[in-house]
């Protein structure tokens, strides 16, 4: 076994199966399935089990694989540090958020930080499923969520309060809920999950309410959600973060305030591979994104 073989094994895990494998390497299917092959004769044992979509690591294999990687990204980050060396940082990082704080928190330290960093190339994407951090490339995904994934490393970056909130006229018109068990008969904007009941989770002086949502205005866009409740569609469950200057202003009014609230989960997470090795690039991302967050709950204590 050797640094190529591994390095092999670790693009083929990447890819998800030998055929977008091959393509990235600019090899042909059979090649890689041959030098796979290989591989696995050398060790002895089955690496890689092989589906009609996708190929998946044995025990052995994601130990193996997990060597390569970190061995891989080591070189990457050994070799970045020649070519650098007394250039500004340079690379490319792939992000995924979710769209509500991506536009409402995260945007402004990514501009900022794009700003410092002007040869690093940003990928980010906004949506709010947890992803295959492998098959989608990803490099650094920010969650909401009530516990992080166990095979990620997670850093926690701060905590989400919803709030049940509706414009003025709405309020005005139809009366905000006083009680949470009444969104379960009011008109509610809220995300939900396909397949998935969705459920308010209401806490006050360490009791628990649980109430079951049947939602008039679905989305998982969050921006989308707070123009719904904006047109006076109905209460909206929404993070603070996203309608706290509206209700600076007077145009959204918020109910329930005396309750934690919670959906999908209280605790915003970055999550990422577990290489020891990341490449500069990326290492500079998570520290930026670290020190913003820090900043904004030191702000907010």
């Amino acid at each position: 076994m050797d640094m190529k073989s591994l390095t092999l094994l670790v693009d083929i895990l990447d890819a998800g199966n030998l055929s977008e494998a091959a393509r990235r390497l600019k090899m042909t299917r059979a090649n890689v399935s041959y030098h796979l092959a290989q591989l696995e004769r050398s060790v002895g044992m089955q690496l890689v089990r092989r589906t009609t979509r996708r190929v998946e690591p044995t025990e052995l294999g994601l130990k193996l694989y997990q060597h390569g990687r970190n061995l891989r990204d080591e070189l990457i980050a050994a070799r970045e540090s020649v070519q650098t060396l007394g250039q500004l940082p340079q690379g490319r990082v792939r992000l995924s958020a979710p769209s509500g704080y991506g536009k409402f928190v995260l945007t402004p330290w990514l501009v900022e930080f794009k700003r410092n960093y002007p040869d690093i190339i940003m990928d980010v994407l906004f949506e709010n499923t947890v992803d295959d951090l492998l098959r989608d490339e990803v490099d650094i995904a920010l969650r909401i969520l009530p516990s992080p994934p166990q095979s990620l490393v997670a850093r926690e970056l701060g905590q989400v309060r919803y709030v049940a909130c509706a414009s003025v006229d709405y309020a005005e018109q139809h009366g905000m809920p006083a009680e949470p068990g009444e969104l379960a008969h009011s008109p509610v904007i809220a995300a939900t999950v396909a397949g998935r009941p969705l459920r308010l989770s209401a806490y006050r002086d360490g009791q628990r309410e649980v109430v079951p949502l049947q939602p008039t205005v679905i989305s998982r866009n969050y921006p989308f959600l707070r123009d719904a409740m904006l047109g006076g569609l109905g209460v909206a469950l929404l993070p603070g973060y996203m309608v706290q200057d509206d209700v600076q202003t007077g145009a959204v009014v918020t109910a329930l305030d005396a309750w934690q609230l919670s959906i999908y989960g209280m605790n915003v997470y970055m999550v990422y591979m577990p290489n020891r090795q990341h490449p500069r690039a990326l290492s500079i991302l998570i520290d930026f994104i670290m020190q913003k967050a820090l900043a904004q709950r030191a702000g907010s204590a």
